[in-house]
């Protein structure tokens, strides 16, 4: 696996069934009950993995793209903690509409239904030091640099970007993205890793190295 320079590659792997997956997860929990951060490097594969959990221990996914949109690429963390963490932590019911959403009169807002018993947030930095203390655990899902380029780059293509657009945008996040990275180290607090190379997407199977 080729990763960005300041990672190192966790280990050793072991694949596990969904049973095996969840239950490794619960025990990161108390009484099955918490909040799990899913960070990992952009195409890394961070909301299908969080989608995965999310449908083993029924439940809820909140991205951190919904967060920053039309606010900050990385400064959402505030929001995270104060509108979603906090109040599903004291059980009050989240209908949280972001300043972005606010202020380009985008319709809807964030939502986690009632009676979720796992809030899981997802994005790059969501395993960031000033969320993990707020957390139960958090996972981070390695990536081969390669890999994650290529499917951010097809990500981008399918949602209306050409080639050359796509692969600006992708070379501009990267600059940003990887000092915030490097200088945070989210991978050196995680509870549990997930390998993300393609050869390893097997339906009903995950492999996982513990953090």
């Amino acid at each position: 696996m080729r990763l960005h320079p300041d990672e190192t590659e966790a280990g050793p792997w072991r694949r596990v069934d969904d049973d095996d997956l969840a239950a490794l997860l619960a025990r990161l929990l108390s009484d099955g009950r918490g909040v799990l951060l899913v960070d990992g490097r952009s195409g890394a594969g961070k909301s299908t993995v969080a989608a995965r959990i999310a449908a083993l221990l029924d439940g809820a996914v909140v991205h951190s793209d919904d967060l920053a949109w039309h606010h900050d690429a990385f400064a959402w963390d505030d929001l995270a903690t104060t509108h979603v963490i906090e109040p599903w932590r004291r059980g009050e019911r989240i209908d949280y509409t972001p300043p972005g959403w606010v202020a380009q009169g985008r319709d809807g807002s964030v939502t986690v239904p009632d009676g979720v018993r796992v809030l899981l947030l997802e994005g790059v930095g969501a395993g960031r030091a000033s969320l993990a203390e707020h957390a139960d655990a958090v996972v981070w899902v390695q990536s081969d640099r390669d890999e994650a380029r290529e499917r951010g780059l097809r990500r981008d293509v399918e949602l209306g970007r050409t080639t050359v657009e796509a692969e600006r945008f992708w070379d501009e996040w990267m600059a940003a993205e990887e000092p915030f990275l490097a200088q945070d180290r989210p991978w050196e607090r995680a509870d549990l890793v997930v390998c993300a190379l393609e050869s390893e997407w097997v339906p009903g199977r995950t492999t996982v190295a513990r953090g």
